[in-house]
């Protein structure tokens, strides 16, 4: 599960953190619903944008 100190969550921790399927977190990462930088072929999920999302607080999506 995740750490405290964890900075980027993959999106399987993510979906885990959530409590959402895999397929359902790669679909609101693709989609934008869930924020998330691309790097290579890796989707990584900023855990402080994830955050705030959750609180209400919007961030930019970061596509790279």
């Amino acid at each position: 599960m995740m750490e405290r100190g964890e900075v980027i969550l993959t999106v399987e921790e993510t979906a885990k953190y959530l409590r959402i399927s895999r397929a359902t977190a790669y679909a609101g990462v693709k989609s934008g619903t869930i924020p998330a930088i691309r790097i290579g072929n890796r989707w990584l999920v900023p855990r402080i944008q994830l955050e705030k999302m959750l609180t209400g607080e919007r961030q930019p999506v970061i596509v790279a």
